[in-house]
């Protein structure tokens, strides 16, 4: 996350970016937008890579980490501050996210179990900070295997997940 000092009319107040280090489309013709997260917390945006495909038409390459609704491989439209306005076409794509509690005492180890699960299942996937993880789970993905990694592991505190459509 990268973090914003910007004037506003009343003074100055924090924004907070969430980026993407490594998006799984990463591409020479990538375009970025924002998405709008200050319903979830004040000041924050996520940014989003995408691929322009039309005029007003943007096709999403990344794995939202924090952006509802929207799923790799969408197509959304932006307003003139290259913010998300709507998605209009869906993929079919999920997005399975995990949250490590960053306090847990075997969180490093997590991480390494947690990212040898979607590289044994080939899925891609993108992780944030070491503690966030986005995996995309393509129209007909089975994501039974991991989600019984995942279940023991929430239960006893140590994560949140989520899919997400």
């Amino acid at each position: 996350m990268q973090d914003l000092e910007v004037g506003t009319s009343t003074g100055r107040h924090a924004i907070t970016t969430i980026t993407h280090e490594n998006p799984i489309g990463r591409g020479r013709s990538n375009y970025m937008i924002h998405a709008d997260l200050s319903e979830r917390e004040a000041g924050w945006r996520e940014q989003l890579w995408t691929r322009q495909i039309t005029d007003d038409g943007f096709e999403v390459v990344c794995l939202p980490f924090f952006t509802y609704g929207i799923c790799y491989r969408d197509v959304v439209t932006i307003d003139s501050n290259h913010l998300v306005s709507a998605v209009v076409h869906k993929s079919g794509h999920r997005t399975l996210r995990v949250a490590l509690v960053i306090k847990h005492y075997n969180r490093d180890q997590l991480h390494e179990l947690l990212h040898g699960k979607v590289a044994e299942a080939d899925l891609p996937h993108e992780w944030l900070q070491g503690t966030y993880l986005a995996v995309d789970l393509a129209p007909g993905a089975d994501p039974a295997t991991l989600v019984a990694a995942l279940e023991p592991l929430a239960q006893a505190g140590a994560l949140h997940w989520e899919i997400d459509s």
